[in-house]
């Protein structure tokens, strides 16, 4: 038999539960669920995640279909973290190759290029000698946190003590080890691009984490790693633009924090045909610097997924006695249980090296060496052995000379956010729907940055509810039931309740609205424990009044409870692991909503009413829901996410700017009826796109800039009802 939806949580525990529904009097506050002082068991109030938890588990679905569609969710969630979602426009690299260096079978050269205007990112090109021709496999190599990085030299102490430890043969590679790659792969006959870190070496004038942690630039996905990224993106349209090059054998490797970016790149850009990170990926630490972190890149996942991104293609990697000494029994199965989807096991390897500390050193590099011997087609004999060299002076490999000096154009981290803040509003405003035919490209792109902040909209069966036995009681004139709600696994709970006329179990009300404040549930009470008359009006007139404690409301706050607090030097070690508190909050709407079915496929009407600064979260969860939700009806209370100023605010949320702040991604409600009050002091162009969306899709949208009172929802829920009679 077919229900009405709303009612489907009640009428499966009442049958399911067999409860009794007993006269009881009502509790003094009689919205609570929990006994007073009780906190939900929610696995929020936790300790939240951080970068250098001792175990991120991930665990990989088990089918090659929900890998696919896994794998598809998170490359989207990669590239807006990274905020290259969408692309960039690639302009002119107006590349620089100079300062040639015969090294007899290999040759140097001096490379820098724009990867934006005005920003240059610097390296050296390591070429084999002979032959010449578009035969040659192309390795970029990014290097990690090392001091002097791309001019590394440890000095002859410590290039001893290497020696002596097994982990290096020559003094050459022992003190210049980073060097040592680019030459060993050079001779293999690979042409290597080996450039800087932002703020590394040659990389002026934006210093390594300078520029880009502020809430500004959090609200724009201006992060750090994404510029990074970027520049790997731009160094192999470098590489795979010279004419020596096989654009169908592109390797890449890097150690610590060019591990990342060799897992990073990987991920995302499909040109790469075997990678190597070393050192770095694992179920450990994540990543300690700003530049291989940023906001929601790992909520939910952990090195272990990123990487699994590249699957099916050959990737291998190494471990030492670091957070990756693990890897061969804590990441490696994971890994290898995706290859095997594919049905391509082989092509993933891991070794940990635990007799060395954290390291590129010879060892790591020969086994790098043979995995892209065998993947590139190198067609060298096994084994292969690294050889002495001669190493360069930091002079000598420096990019900027007398005849090359540094550009006067090169961009300061504000000019750049300039350029990037011109951009990705130039996208979002194409973007924004000119005629019908626009709407899908708007949903596509808008839509997938929505879910990666606030989830993907629930099924039914996802939603768990665990009523409060006696479930449903009498309350006056009407009835009452409570209980909580969770997410799958997630480990929620969320106290609940709703309203409904007498005999709910019999009657069936065809209408639900679903009533959310800042202040919880017992925004529907008065403090005597009595129904404040608007809620009355709403039960007598036949709707199911739904009410939940949205995450650290009601409920939630206790005596001395705080929020959890956000990294103050960089929010993306917070976020980037853990949603924000609005991102959860809405959450909670969208969990609460889960239990509906589309228009068409139900009888009666689902509203969704959000006061106090729940109307924002409301609306912002009601464009996340399409045909699940008729009418929505809130108060916005003058809110703009560009007058927000610091990441400790309640209400930031990182990206929201990037996609057109409240109105942007509240267009993706369209074409659902909204009624927005409290409009007043929010920016017009804030507003443009909503409007503008609602006038292409003929969705019908109200604008009050009054405050929305009590006596007025009651009127707008009731409005339908009142012009029907």
């Amino acid at each position: 038999m077919r229900r009405a939806p709303f009612t489907l949580l009640f009428v499966l525990t009442i049958s399911a539960c067999g409860f009794a529904q007993p006269n009881k009097p009502a509790a003094k506050d009689p919205s609570r669920v929990l006994p007073p002082g009780q906190l939900p068991k929610d696995s929020r109030l936790g300790k939240p995640r951080t970068l250098r938890d001792a175990y991120h588990p991930w665990t990989p679905p088990k089918t090659l279909a929900e890998w696919k569609k896994e794998r598809q969710r998170l490359r989207e969630q990669v590239l807006v973290s990274q905020g290259l979602w969408p692309m960039p426009p690639k302009t002119p690299l107006k590349a620089v190759i100079h300062g040639k260096i015969d090294r007899g079978d290999y040759t140097v050269e001096k490379v820098y290029f724009q990867s934006h205007p005005g920003h240059y990112v610097t390296g050296n090109l390591y070429r084999p000698k002979l032959p010449s021709g578009p035969n040659h496999p192309g390795v970029l190599c990014p290097h990690g946190h090392w001091n002097n990085a791309r001019f590394f030299d440890a000095g002859e102490k410590a290039a001893k003590a290497f020696i002596a430890g097994g982990g290096e043969k020559f003094m050459a590679g022992a003190r210049h080890h980073i060097q040592a790659r680019m030459v060993g792969l050079a001779r293999l006959g690979c042409v290597v691009f080996h450039y800087d870190m932002v703020g590394y070496s040659d990389s002026k004038p934006i210093g390594h984490r300078a520029g880009f942690t502020d809430a500004e630039a959090s609200l724009r996905l201006q992060n750090f790693m994404g510029l990074q990224t970027w520049n790997s993106i731009r160094a192999l349209d470098f590489l795979t633009s010279l004419p020596d090059v096989d654009v169908k054998r592109i390797g890449v490797t890097g150690a610590s924090g060019g591990g990342t970016q060799t897992f990073m790149l990987a991920a995302i850009d499909d040109r790469v045909t075997a990678a190597f990170p070393a050192v770095m990926v694992s179920t450990g630490m994540q990543g300690g610097c700003i530049c291989e972190n940023a906001e929601y890149l790992r909520i939910g996942v952990n090195n272990i997924a990123l990487a699994a991104l590249f699957a099916p293609k050959p990737q291998a990697l190494s471990g030492a006695d670091d957070w990756t000494v693990a890897i061969e029994t804590k990441g490696y199965p994971e890994l290898r249980q995706v290859y095997s989807l594919y049905g391509k096991p082989e092509n993933i390897a891991a070794k940990a090296f635990p007799q060395f500390k954290h390291n590129y050193n010879q060892v790591a590099r020969e086994m790098m060496y043979e995995w892209f011997n065998r993947h590139l087609r190198l067609g060298h004999k096994s084994p292969i052995k690294e050889r002495d060299y001669e190493p360069l002076s930091a002079k000598e490999l420096t990019v900027w000379t007398d005849q090359h000096p540094q550009p006067k154009d090169a961009k300061s981290a504000a000019d750049l956010r300039k350029y990037l803040t011109k951009v990705s509003d130039d996208q979002f405003a194409k973007l924004v729907p000119k005629t019908k035919g626009d709407v899908r490209r708007y949903r596509e792109v808008v839509g997938a940055a929505a879910r990666v902040m606030f989830g993907e909209v629930p099924r039914q069966q996802e939603i768990e509810f665990m009523p409060r036995s006696p479930n449903i009681r009498k309350f006056g004139n009407h009835e009452i039931a409570k209980g909580t709600f969770s997410r799958g696994v997630s480990g929620e709970q969320v106290p609940f309740l709703v309203l409904t006329p007498k005999d709910f179990a019999e009657q069936m009300p065809k209408n639900a609205a679903g009533w959310f404040d800042s202040s919880g549930k017992s925004r529907l009470f008065l403090a005597n424990g009595k129904l404040k008359s608007q809620t009355k009006s709403l039960v007598d007139a036949g709707f199911a009044v739904f009410s939940i404690d949205l995450f650290l409301t009601g409920e939630y706050v206790v005596k001395n409870a705080t929020p959890p607090k956000v990294n103050s030097q960089y929010v993306g070690y917070t976020i980037g692991y853990n949603r924000p508190l609005i991102s959860n909050r809405v959450k909670d709407i969208l969990s609460y909503t889960g239990m509906f079915p589309e228009k068409g496929k139900r009888k009666g009407e689902s509203l969704l009413v959000g006061t106090g600064d729940a109307g924002v979260w409301t609306l912002l969860a009601a464009a996340q829901l399409g045909k699940k939700i008729d009418r929505v009806i809130v108060d916005l209370n003058g809110f703009s996410f560009r007058k927000l100023k610091s990441t400790a605010d309640p209400n930031f949320l990182p990206g929201a700017l990037k996609y057109g702040g409240l109105g942007g991604l509240a267009a993706l409600a369209a074409p659902t009826e909204l009624v927005l009050y409290g409009t007043k002091g929010i920016p017009k162009e804030e507003l443009a796109p909503l409007i503008q969306m609602y006038k292409v899709t003929g969705g019908k949208l109200t604008l009050h800039e009054g405050k929305l009172t009590d006596d007025l929802v009651v009127k707008e829920v009731l409005r339908k009802e009142a012009a029907s009679r």
